[in-house]
């Protein structure tokens, strides 16, 4: 387990010691009186020791660290974390809304509930809660969208939006669905009866696996607010998405604009 998180964060050991570019990844730099970096070939300088505190703060980001916890173990004020964090998810955000095209071959498609101040009622009809509806390409990529209403007509739009037609879908018994087989094959699940259909093999395991991570991950932050959820679940499907990656690089990347291998 060291081995690989050393091997995670091998990639920043020349930015933090200011012989790499972290904007554009040249290591034409040179060091200023005032400890800048500054870059010879995109002419972009920063602040060592401020580059060298972001980075940390990033590692306790891929390492899922809540943020007033990893200020205390960096010994600095909790909004500079919090500044960081609510940055990278921003940028995390919309990234993951521009990446690939549109989902396709197999297809589970699920909705989950997330949140709420008291316990209660589960799944549909639960008050309070944040609805999610998610697509997941077996063997491949997951999306996820927060949605005001489960209605049919709403469901129709986001798959039509973002899978390809032609595509064989699985669903839950859930009466929204049914207008599915205009795009694909459509086979239903009845989760009253089963959860893998024995004859068939049916089965949304897959989309229901992604919603247990998310809330797994969650769980780590005790309580999100609605406003920031969305881009807490875009962080979630990113590290999803890229879990066979080196997500700590692509991290960095996303946050200083680093392009170069």
């Amino acid at each position: 387990m060291v081995t690989g998180k050393i091997s995670h964060f091998a990639c920043a050991a020349n930015f933090l010691r200011g012989r790499k570019c972290i904007f554009c990844g040249s290591f034409r730099v040179l060091r200023t009186a005032r400890g800048y970096v500054k870059c010879r070939h995109c002419s972009k300088s920063k602040s060592l020791a401020k580059l060298q505190r972001e980075i940390e703060i990033l590692k306790g980001f891929y390492q899922l660290q809540p943020a007033y916890r990893l200020a205390q173990d960096l010994s600095v004020d909790a909004k500079v974390v919090t500044r960081v964090y609510q940055r990278l998810r921003e940028a995390l955000f919309h990234v993951t809304e521009l990446e690939g095209g549109k989902l396709k071959g197999e297809i589970e498609l699920d909705e989950a509930y997330f949140g709420g101040r008291r316990k209660g009622r589960r799944g549909r009809g639960a008050a309070g809660k944040s609805i999610v509806f998610g697509l997941l390409e077996r063997e491949g990529r997951v999306y996820t969208k927060v949605v005001e209403h489960l209605t049919a007509q709403e469901l129709m739009r986001h798959i039509q939006a973002r899978t390809r037609k032609g595509s064989v879908y699985y669903t839950d018994a859930f009466r929204g669905y049914q207008s599915l087989r205009r795009f694909g094959k459509h086979h239903v699940v009845s989760h009253q009866h089963t959860f893998v259909n024995r004859r068939t093999r049916n089965h949304i395991n897959g989309i229901e696996g992604f919603w247990s991570y998310a809330k797994h991950i969650l769980y780590n932050y005790r309580g999100v607010s609605k406003y920031h959820f969305p881009m807490y679940l875009k962080e979630i499907e990113y590290r999803f998405n890229h879990r066979r990656e080196n997500l700590f690089k692509r991290f960095l990347k996303v946050y200083f604009g680093y392009v170069s291998p």
